[in-house]
């Protein structure tokens, strides 16, 4: 997010070498042939499949310098990342919580303070509210936003009970907040001139 590439570019590296971490993992927290862990196991190492070429994109778009491309791998990295964790039983907390709509239910929509998604549309790097779906009125950042033409976005939802879930979004469910916001985590590493 702050552009430093000098780090960027030993992600790869570093991030390779879980490779053994997960595989350990994923072969021992669901080692029988039942169904159920044979299921998972797939689930998982799909996961970490898709991980990993997603590592390589960004790999790719670090050497090319290219900051769109960089951000688009790095979301759906963190995505998969995401995912294997909720997959694998990994998080620390259940949210049995499905839907935030019905909180809204006798909110009017005009409550929620947010720049209008058709005039003024997110980019990546803006701190934004979730104005419908089953997230809605959760606060995050786009960290993507994909470039196939479909309307979809990356969120990083702010913390809550320690962890930052993913989400894909339609752009037009995700709002720029508005007014004075506190800097999201991403923003604390000093830019490099």
């Amino acid at each position: 997010m702050q552009e430093r590439w000098d780090l960027v570019e030993k992600y790869p590296g570093q991030f390779r070498s879980y490779v053994p971490v997960f595989t350990t993992y994923t072969d021992s927290a669901f080692p029988s042939d039942e169904p159920t862990d044979q299921g998972l196991r797939v689930a998982l190492r799909y996961e970490v499949g898709r991980f990993f070429a997603s590592l390589e994109r960004l790999r790719q778009a670090t050497t090319r310098r290219s900051l769109n491309e960089a951000y688009t791998a790095y979301a759906d990295m963190s995505l998969h990342f995401d995912r294997y964790l909720r997959v694998g039983g990994l998080y620390t907390y259940y949210d049995s919580l499905i839907s935030t709509e019905p909180l809204f239910t006798n909110i009017p929509d005009n409550a929620l303070i947010f720049s209008d998604p058709k005039k003024d549309p997110p980019e990546v790097r803006d701190l934004v509210v979730v104005t419908k779906g089953p997230d809605k009125g959760k606060i995050g950042i786009v960290i993507g936003i994909y470039p196939d033409g479909k309307g979809n976005c990356v969120v990083k939802l702010d913390r809550y009970k320690g962890l930052r879930e993913i989400r894909v979004l339609p752009l037009l469910w995700v709002g720029k907040r508005l007014g004075e916001q506190d800097p999201d985590d991403v923003f604390l590493i000093p830019r490099k001139s």
